[in-house]
C-alpha cells in the first residue's frame, strides 16, 4: 500500500460570482490537468445576507456537471425545461447539463442568515457533451452516513466508500464525492484507487495530510518524504490536492478535521472552455455562443411543450 503525498496545499481565495456573491474559489478557470475531471470547487460560506442574496441568476451551462451540497440554508433553482425546487442542509444536487441549460440558482439563508455550501464542476466526455439535460436532486435523509469505531463519520454523495453507496449514479467520471469527519487527535487512514486523481477541502478544524509519523518513515514514489519537507498543517478553507497512491493519511488537530474527499477518473482529454460552457476545441465553444445569440442554445423542449 502506498500513501499519496500532497502535491499541493493551498488556500481557497475571495472572489465574486452570479449577481455579486461573495464565495471561496478552491481551484477553478486555470490549468486542468491536476484536477482532471473536474475542473472547479467554490465555497459558498457566508453569515451577511446582502453578500449572498442576490445569488446567481439565469445563466447557461454546457459540457458540464455542476454539484451543489448544501450544509445551512438553501438553495432555490430554476431552469429552462420548466423544472423547480430547494435543496436544503444536507441536500445535493447533481446537475448534468450536457446539451446546455438555462437555469438560476438563488441561495437563501438559515433563520440566523447563515447560508454555506459547496459547487464542484465535473467535466463531461467528448461522447457526453451533448448528452440529454437531467438532474439528480437527493434530500440529506437519503445519504448514507457510516460511522467507524474511532468517531470518524463519511457521508457518501456519490460512488462507493467502505461497503455504502451513494445515491447518485450513471456519472461518466464514476466520482467517489464524499464528506468526512475525523475525531480531535485520531490518524486515519483512506483508500483512494490509484489511478483517480483526489484532492481534499477542509472547511472546519485542522490537521495533517501525508504520512504524519515522525520521523517520516513511508516512502512514496515518485517523491520520498524522507528528503522533504512535510507540508504545512491543513486548516479552514484548505485545498490539498494528493499525488499518486492508493491510500491517504490524515492526523486530526486538536479540534477534529472535516473535509470534503473528492476523486475521479481523468478523462485526458482537452478542455475548451470559456465561462460556464466547457467544451473541447474552440470551434465547439463559438458554436455554442453562436447559438446563444441566435436563441438556438437549447435542444431539449420546456416541460409541457411535447417533443
Amino acid at each position: 500500500m502506498s500513501i499519496r503525498p500532497v502535491k499541493r496545499l493551498i488556500k481557497s481565495k475571495p472572489t465574486m460570482e452570479g449577481a455579486g456573491v461573495h464565495l471561496r474559489r478552491a481551484f477553478g478557470f486555470g490549468n486542468t490537468t491536476d484536477f482532471d475531471p473536474f475542473l472547479l470547487l467554490d465555497d459558498f460560506r457566508n453569515d451577511v445576507p446582502e453578500d449572498y442574496l442576490a445569488g446567481f441568476p439565469w445563466h447557461p451551462h454546457r459540457g458540464i456537471e455542476t454539484i451543489t451540497y448544501v450544509l445551512a440554508g438553501t438553495v432555490e433553482h430554476g431552469d429552462s425545461m420548466g423544472n423547480k425546487g430547494a435543496i436544503a442542509a444536507g441536500d445535493v444536487q447533481w446537475m448534468t447539463a450536457g446539451s446546455g441549460i438555462i437555469h438560476q440558482e438563488m441561495p437563501k439563508g438559515d433563520h440566523a442568515g447563515r447560508m454555506h455550501g459547496f459547487q464542484l464542476w465535473a467535466n463531461l466526455p467528448a461522447s457526453l457533451k451533448m448528452t440529454t439535460p437531467r438532474y439528480q436532486e437527493v434530500k440529506a435523509l437519503d445519504i448514507p452516513e457510516i460511522k467507524d469505531d474511532d468517531g470518524t463519520h463519511v457521508r457518501v454523495v456519490c460512488g462507493n466508500f467502505w461497503g455504502k453507496s451513494g445515491p447518485v449514479d450513471g456519472i461518466a467520471a464514476d466520482p467517489i464525492y464524499l464528506d468526512v469527519s475525523v475525531p480531535p487527535g485520531r490518524r486515519k487512514t483512506l483508500p483512494v484507487g490509484v489511478t483517480r486523481h483526489a484532492f481534499a477541502y477542509v472547511f472546519a478544524g485542522n490537521g495533517k495530510f501525508c504520512n504524519a509519523s515522525e520521523p517520516l518513515s513511508v516512502p512514496t514514489e515518485p517523491v520520498s518524504w524522507a528528503d522533504i519537507k512535510p507540508p504545512a498543517e491543513a486548516d479552514n478553507r484548505s485545498l490539498v490536492l494528493f499525488d499518486r497512491g492508493d491510500e491517504l493519511m490524515v492526523q486530526a488537530g486538536d479540534e477534529g478535521i472535516r473535509f470534503l474527499l473528492v476523486s475521479g477518473k481523468p478523462l485526458e482529454e482537452p478542455v475548451a472552455w470559456y465561462g460556464p460552457i466547457v467544451m473541447n476545441t474552440q470551434e465547439q465553444l463559438r458554436q455554442a455562443f453562436s447559438e446563444l445569440d441566435k436563441g438556438t442554445f437549447l435542444k431539449q423542449k420546456a416541460a409541457g411543450q411535447g417533443e
